[in-house]
């Protein structure tokens, strides 16, 4: 019975629709997953989200049904809850967040988002978020200091300082990372210029202005289509020369210089321990906000990008011949960040 009881089980995760069979078998509790980050990420997200689980003591196909979509989140939202789905997950950009909201008021909702969720109003508060939602957050927006000092540690002389954002992100995280990073360099004496980028187009059209400004260095700001298009970005950045600090450490394995930003792969681990609990029986307004404090930085010794960045002690001392330097801070700890002011 056991062994029928998991074919039925593997059955339904597969098909996110089968749950029952004809002899009535308990249907296994379905887990939703909404997702629109890049597509070349997706199995790997999975992956990481069903470690979670599992960590939760929660099996797919013997304990938890999950059924996971990218593209028409609204409508596939609204599927997933007409057919009874225990915990709705969203992850990616907000859209994303806010199609599962749209969708219930009552099932459970675990977001995993990169800003700040208070500011764009996913909840009220990160230590009771209330009602039928919580998550874990990444807070990519704040750190500019960070991000500012190992760039300068590696290009101390650069003054000018280019930005490039994707204006298809919501507004308030959008102003939010603009101000963050003006923040850091205007006090230091390093001028900003803000490229937008909703279109490949617009990605040639930036670094050509960019260039013509005489930006010496770039942020890439955190954007589901920037990490679609990180080929691209990267060839750009080693064609104009210009040193360049990315979210995700794909970049950096494509080729650019330095990544600074969440360990995705915890992240989306504790995606999947947040839907567990709530598979328990835990409530998620009573469950706080999560931080995914770990943060990974990644840098490419060999200059792969054309620039010649200087190198100094702190760098360095991490780096290993023929290799990426590849280590984890948390954000929190500014003492285990090159230059970190």
């Amino acid at each position: 019975m056991q062994r029928r009881e998991f074919i039925v089980g593997l059955r339904a995760a597969i098909t996110g629709s089968i749950r029952t069979d004809a002899q009535g078998l308990p249907r296994l509790p379905l887990v939703g997953y909404l997702d629109d980050g890049p597509v070349e990420g997706f199995i790997f997200r999975q992956v990481e989200f069903r470690k979670g689980l599992a960590a939760a003591d929660y099996f797919e196909g013997s304990d938890v049904a999950i059924e996971a979509h990218r593209g028409r989140l609204s409508d596939w939202a609204g599927d997933l809850v007409d057919h009874g789905v225990a915990v709705l997950v969203a992850s990616g950009s907000l859209p994303a967040i806010l199609a599962a909201k749209a969708a219930t008021t009552t099932i459970p909702i675990v977001f995993g988002f990169g800003a700040a969720p208070i500011e764009t109003g996913l909840v009220s508060s990160l230590h009771h978020p209330g009602g039928n939602i919580t998550g874990v957050t990444s807070m990519t927006v704040g750190i500019g200091s960070k991000r500012l000092g190992l760039l300068l540690d590696l290009v101390p002389r650069a003054t000018g300082v280019a930005v490039l954002v994707d204006p298809n992100d919501d507004a308030t995280v959008v102003r939010s990372m603009i101000a963050d990073v003006r923040g850091a360099a205007i006090p230091i004496g390093r001028g900003i210029e803000v490229f937008y980028a909703r279109d490949v187009d617009d990605i040639d059209a930036a670094f050509t202005g960019l260039v013509e400004k005489r930006s010496e260095v770039l942020f890439v700001s955190p954007s589901s289509f920037f990490s679609s298009h990180r080929m691209e970005i990267v060839a750009l950045a080693a064609q104009h020369r210009v040193p360049a600090l990315y979210f995700e450490r794909d970049f950096a394995e494509a080729g650019g210089l330095m990544s600074y930003g969440p360990n995705i792969s915890e992240q989306y681990r504790l995606l999947g321990v947040y839907a567990g609990r709530i598979l328990s029986g835990q409530k998620p307004g009573d469950l706080p906000v999560r931080r995914g404090d770990k943060t990974r930085v990644r840098h490419q010794p060999q200059d792969r990008q054309g620039a010649r960045p200087h190198h100094s002690g702190n760098a360095a001392r991490h780096r290993r011949r023929g290799d990426s330097m590849s280590r984890e801070v948390r954000i929190g700890s500014c003492g285990e960040v090159p230059a970190c002011p």
